[in-house]
Order: structure tokens, then C-alpha cells, then sequence
């Protein structure tokens, strides 16, 4: 272990060290001489050398040491190579405990729960998943390069990244029966799509209405598709409306403005004119490349646009098999990506970087300390039997 100083320059302070010598030395001036009468005639002696000579040392030494330790705190002592290279037991939370008491065998060992803080084994088991790749990259950096790890995990993993973790030391990977613990994932209502279109944009609706019926879990049983409305662009929107495909040319109406800029998102026909302060990106392409709808933010909504008519002949994506999936992807927030994996797959690879260990910082117990000399200098400053305070 070897001891350093984040802030050296501060060792300065300890020139205040001359502040209690100075003060005691001072006490002594408090003696004044007294003439006797009947001593005035004796002959005058050579007075001695008055050597320097400090009263209450125990109070003296007890100031000295609280200010070099107040210096010695303001050079932010730290540290370094005193982290414990102990063997690491990691149980990731869904593992069988009586199979992960009969799997540990060593003894000193640091045994602990792969969850934010790393709580020890013998408490109960975190809920619900954790970040597991994210926690062992932690772990590794925290850890010494010497120490051991081993990680006890269950048959199925959840909450995995896309990629396996890549550590820098080599891991014992414990495969155990058990699942990690999941949450349902919560099922997302297909859209309600609301269609405003002026006149000659009839022959749009179609398709639209088409692919509204293709999100439902199961196709309708008439004619009627329960998330789609269609009417003339003079009719209002309902008031829980939340996505808009807007078939009519021109400028857009202050109403349905103000309504995307209150959350809505709205889809336009090629010809209807965004406001001009919208930058504008792609966000549908052809099998060619070529763009088909454009979109960019809008106050806390957005707003979409078509780039071709929706007729065939201009946009033959429209009969195409992943056109209501493409389109659904406009208005869906996006899905949350796969998380669950075998574990025995999942294992993590060696060859990431090595960090060094950060120091510990001694300033809080440092601090400690300072306050107890304070208390020990208050003592004896204040103690009836001392002499008159300095």
C-alpha cells in the first residue's frame, strides 16, 4: 500500500503549527514583578538565562497535532493498493439457493448478489431483472486484477445486452438450474388511426383502412375496423385522437397545428405544405432507397410526411406485404429490445481493457480523527484544575 497527496501544496498550512507555540509562549508575559520593600536594598545578582519553556504540554501537543492534521486533510491524502484481492462469488438473483449453498465451496470468499450494490448472499434475493452485462463490467473494474471471479447464474438470463460482455480477466461461469425473474412484458394496443381527406383522395382510404385491420391480433369480422375512422377533412378530430394521416393539399389549419404541437402525430399527403421552419429527415425508404415518408419533431408531437401519392403506380409499396407493419412503425414508440438468453450462451469473453484501481480516500476518516483531537483539546482547555487559559 503506499501512501500519496492529491493536493501536496496544501502541506502549507501546517506553517499555522507557530500559531499555539506563539500562544503559549505569550502566557508567560502574564507574570509581572512585584517590588518588596524589604528586598529592595540586597545586592543585585546577575540575573540567569531564562531558557524558552512551554506550560501544559498535553494541551500544547494536543493543538499541534489538530492543525497538522487540518493540513494534512487539505492535501486530500488517498491510498493506493489497498483493495482486497480476496476470491469474488457473483449469484446472479433467479438461481435454486439450496443448488448455490451445495455450489459454493470455498470459505473466504466474498460473497455477493449481481445487483446495484452488490449486497451480500445472505440477504434475500434482488426482484425483478438487472443489468447484468452492465453490473459485470463494473465488478471487473472495481475488482483487483489478482482477484478471482466467479459467477453462479441460472439456466435462462434476462436482461442481457445484445452482445456478450468481454471482461479483462478470465471467469468461472456456474451454470445452475433456475430463471432469472421477468416482469410480463406490457402488450402495446395497435393504434387508432384517424384519416382526413379532401375531395379526389377518396382511393387512399382504402389502403389505409387495410392496414389498420392488418395490426389487430385477429381480423375483423365485418367491414367495421374498430381503430380506423376516415371523414372529410371539415370534420374535427376526436378528442382522443393521438395519430392523423392528413390526405389533403395545401397549408395545414391552425387547429391541427396546435394539435400536433400538443402530442399528436399527424402523417401528410405528398402535397400538403409543412410549416417552413421544419428540418425534415427520412424515415421510410423503398426497396430502392428512394425516400417515401419524411418526418421531423413538432412541440411535443411530430409530423410525418408522405413524399409520392398513395396510389400504386407512384408508390408500389403500398401493395406490398410489410406495408401495414412499416406504417404501424410511424406511429408505434419503440419497442424495447430482446433481453432474455440462455446462459451457457451468454458467457462473457476475455480481452477488455484493465483500469487501474482508484485510491481510497482517507479524508473521511481523517475527519473523524480531527474531531477527536477537538474534543480532547476542548477537554483540556476547559478542565477547572489548568492554570489561566492561553
Amino acid at each position: 500500500m503506499n501512501l500519496a497527496l492529491l493536493l501536496p501544496v496544501a502541506l502549507a498550512a501546517l506553517a499555522a503549527l507557530i500559531l499555539p507555540l506563539l500562544i503559549h509562549l505569550a502566557r508567560r508575559s502574564e507574570q509581572r514583578p512585584t517590588d518588596f520593600a524589604a528586598l529592595r536594598w540586597l545586592r543585585q545578582k546577575a540575573k540567569p538565562r531564562h531558557r524558552i519553556r512551554f506550560d501544559e504540554w498535553p494541551l500544547l501537543l494536543s493543538r499541534l497535532l489538530l492543525l497538522a492534521l487540518m493540513a494534512l486533510w487539505l492535501a486530500k491524502p488517498v491510498l493506493f493498493g489497498s483493495a482486497s484481492d480476496a476470491p469474488w462469488v457473483i449469484a446472479v438473483p433467479g438461481v435454486d439457493p439450496s443448488q448455490l449453498r451445495a455450489a459454493i465451496s470455498e470459505n473466504n470468499t466474498e460473497q455477493r448478489w449481481l445487483a446495484p450494490g452488490f449486497p451480500p448472499l445472505d440477504q434475500a434475493p434482488p426482484i425483478g431483472t438487472v443489468p447484468i452485462a452492465s453490473l459485470l463490467r463494473q465488478l471487473d473494474t472495481e475488482l483487483p486484477a489478482s482477484a478471482k471471479l466467479t459467477v453462479f447464474v441460472p439456466e435462462q438470463l434476462s436482461g442481457a445486452d445484445a452482445q456478450r460482455p468481454v471482461l479483462s480477466r478470465t471467469v468461472k461461469w456456474r451454470v445452475l438450474p433456475g430463471t432469472m425473474p421477468t416482469g410480463e412484458s406490457p402488450r402495446i394496443a395497435p393504434p387508432s388511426l384517424s384519416v382526413r381527406y379532401a375531395a379526389g383522395r377518396e382511393s387512399a382510404v382504402r389502403y389505409l383502412r387495410a392496414a389498420a385491420a392488418a395490426w389487430l391480433p385477429a381480423p375483423p369480422a365485418t367491414a367495421q375496423v374498430d381503430n380506423f375512422s376516415a371523414a372529410p377533412v371539415a370534420q374535427p378530430l376526436a378528442a382522443d385522437a393521438r395519430h392523423l394521416v392528413w390526405l389533403a393539399p395545401g397549408p395545414l389549419p391552425a387547429s391541427v397545428l396546435q394539435w400536433i404541437e400538443n402530442g399528436g402525430t399527424a402523417l401528410l399527403d405528398a402535397q400538403a405544405k409543412m410549416p417552413a421552419t421544419i428540418v425534415t429527415t427520412v424515415r421510410w425508404r423503398d426497396t430502392q432507397g428512394a425516400p417515401l415518408v419524411e418526418g421531423a419533431a413538432w412541440g411535443r408531437g411530430r409530423v410525418l410526411r408522405f413524399t409520392r401519392p398513395l396510389r400504386p403506380s407512384d408508390m408500389p409499396s403500398l401493395l406490398e406485404t410489410d406495408f401495414p407493419q412499416r406504417l404501424r412503425t410511424l406511429f408505434d414508440p419503440a419497442l424495447p429490445a430482446p433481453s432474455r438468453v440462455v446462459a451457457r450462451d451468454y458467457a462473457p469473453l476475455t480481452g477488455g481493457a484493465s483500469y487501474p484501481l482508484p485510491p481510497r480516500d482517507l479524508q473521511p476518516w481523517l475527519a473523524l480523527l480531527i474531531a477527536l483531537v477537538l474534543l480532547v483539546e476542548r477537554w483540556l482547555a476547559s478542565r477547572t484544575k489548568r492554570a489561566v487559559a492561553p
